[in-house]
């Protein structure tokens, strides 16, 4: 087969989505026969031996798996981290899993919950993670007063971050409906004196929504993910896993 891309050879193997890809080749986690591997050089895993973490990658998965899982707080979103007593993927019983090699599409904090989804589909993963699909990620927000006018206005502008304006694509508030199915499945109970709202963005950046809302002066107490894309929480309680359609869709 003709050389390709690192990155694209891991993700068609199942090894993590491309953008995931590039940060275990940058981390020096990748050889190409026995060498360190570099970014965006092109192999031809039929004739070259291509490894993570010293596991050789194989073919690409004949079965693939699709999982939601509503992550707690203090379970990391990664495969493996020796700062946290658990991961996601720990989470994801083993006959669920059908022995394939699992990593999460994207993150989701550390202290924070909700929905996040775990795959061995690296083109799916791509599609739902590159800013240029447009894949939305709704987020239930929790402070501890009502937001400003000021402070609302600020958000809907943009707030400067180090990576550049984070941006808002929705700023609202929640309803009594909306309040009433998160403490029905959070755990533990939401704190009845919280004041939540919902915020959908596309960008991705690290602690994005906590940074935004900290830079105007309302700290966020509790941050839950409630949809990426049409893909949406629901009624699945904390620390609940749920195999997806082959399509990944739900």
């Amino acid at each position: 087969m003709p050389a390709e891309r690192i990155s694209k050879v891991l993700a068609a193997a199942g090894v993590a989505s491309r953008r995931g890809a590039d940060e275990l080749v940058a981390a020096g986690r990748v050889t190409v026969d026995g060498r360190p591997a570099a970014l965006g050089e092109r192999v031809d895993p039929e004739t070259q031996r291509v490894e993570v973490d010293g596991r050789a990658i194989g073919a690409a998965p004949e079965h693939r798996l699709y999982i939601a899982v509503h992550k707690p707080a203090g379970v990391a979103s990664t495969v493996k981290d020796r700062h946290a007593e658990r991961t996601v993927v720990d989470l994801v019983p083993r006959e669920l899993a059908r022995g394939a090699r699992l990593y999460p599409v994207g993150r989701l904090d550390q202290d924070s919950e909700g929905l996040i989804l775990l795959t061995n589909d690296g083109d799916w993963a791509e599609h739902v993670l590159h800013p240029r699909y447009g894949v939305e990620r709704e987020y239930a927000v929790a402070v501890a007063r009502p937001l400003t006018r000021d402070q609302a206005e600020w958000l809907e502008r943009g707030v400067e971050l180090a990576e550049g304006v984070a941006t808002v694509s929705l700023l609202r508030g929640q309803t009594h409906t909306e309040d009433r199915r998160l403490a029905d499945i959070l755990e533990p109970e939401p704190d009845p004196r919280l004041v939540w709202v919902r915020v959908t963005i596309h960008q991705g950046w690290k602690r994005q929504l906590r940074r935004m809302f900290g830079e105007v002066g309302a700290p966020v107490r509790r941050l839950v993910r409630v949809r990426i894309g049409t893909l949406r929480l629901d009624a699945m309680t904390t620390g609940e896993v749920r195999r997806l359609a082959q399509t990944g869709r739900g």
